[in-house]
């Protein structure tokens, strides 16, 4: 199986030292975030957990903790991704400098191996400062920097959840012209730096030689990154646009202190900040402790790797 711990907060920038207790621990407990009481436990087994993936604007407090990191990388195999947008304090206000969040990208890079961490440069939205150009301009200078680090590259452009037009007011869908713009700028600049573009959620029309459709977090690029075939038992997907593997999320909504403006997973500030007063580094939960009328049910778990050696993923 595939334990996701990024679609619904930033656990490496906020509850490192929480996820490292629940490592050492053997176990999380889950809230299902639309039926509190009922809550999933998972065991954080390398036997049956395939792959962790983590999703972060900021790797630096788990890289701090280099002894856990180190436990962590030895026991279960990993897939990181980390955004880097170009965007300023205005938009992204507690997000940290993009040069310390490339540095960090980097030290993964090398711990991890290129294969198994992606450069996410997304959501792409378009303002006056925030133009075409701007865009273009910006993700070449990054991808010559990370491409020495990674092979792929995610893009999507904004989607105008009510959360996101709530918390970013005037914001706009990019319109189909300035997709294929970006894109194609976006494809020539990958291929002269050996990157793949997977697009989250998009057309397929947007589709080109080294840009696919197929998701970012898909069965193909997790397969590439463990060397093996997973076999995933046929069930509904996340998302019905798209294939990526996102279920069994340990997050928490409304708990990442990032602020960004188009943040899907946060209601509000207030909100966010209520939630992370709440969090214990020792508590099996993100946020709190058991309840009286919590319902516990242990999550079905179980490996889905062939463990015949897929040579092709090395190709």
């Amino acid at each position: 199986m595939v334990l996701n711990t990024g679609s619904r907060t930033d656990i490496p920038a906020y509850y490192s030292e929480w996820f490292y207790n629940r490592v050492r621990e053997g176990s999380v407990l889950v809230r299902n975030p639309y039926y509190p009481s009922q809550v999933t436990r998972y065991l954080l087994n390398p036997e049956v957990i395939d792959i962790m993936v983590f999703c972060t604007k900021n790797p630096l407090p788990m890289l701090r903790d280099s002894a856990s990191l180190k436990a962590l990388l030895s026991t279960f195999d990993t897939f990181w991704f980390v955004t880097i947008t170009p965007y300023e304090a205005d938009i992204e206000p507690f997000v940290p400098p993009k040069e310390q969040v490339a540095a960090s990208f980097q030290t993964l890079s090398n711990l991890t191996g290129k294969q198994r961490i992606s450069w996410r440069y997304d959501p792409v939205f378009i303002t006056e400062k925030y133009s075409v150009a701007y865009h273009i301009k910006q993700y070449a200078a990054m991808a010559k920097t990370l491409s020495k680090y990674t092979s792929q590259c995610v893009v999507s452009f904004i989607d105008l959840y009510e959360k996101t037009k709530k918390n970013f007011h005037g914001i706009r869908s990019v319109t189909h012209e300035e997709q294929e713009q970006l894109i194609e700028a976006f494809s020539e600049t990958a291929r002269a730096y050996g990157l793949q573009i997977h697009l989250c959620c998009e057309n397929t029309a947007l589709a080109r030689e080294n840009v696919d459709a197929d998701g970012c977090m898909s069965k193909a690029v997790l397969e590439k990154a463990l060397g093996c075939k997973l076999e995933v038992p046929q069930k509904k997907m996340a998302r019905a646009e798209c294939a990526c593997l996102l279920g069994a999320d340990i997050g928490a909504y409304n708990t990442c202190g990032h602020g960004c403006l188009y943040c899907y997973a946060n209601y509000d500030k207030s909100t966010v900040i209520s939630n992370m007063r709440k969090h214990d580094p020792h508590s099996p939960f993100l946020i709190g402790k058991q309840r009286e009328d919590d319902i516990v049910k242990d999550a079905v778990q179980k490996s889905w790797k062939n463990r015949q050696l897929d040579l092709s993923a090395f190709l």
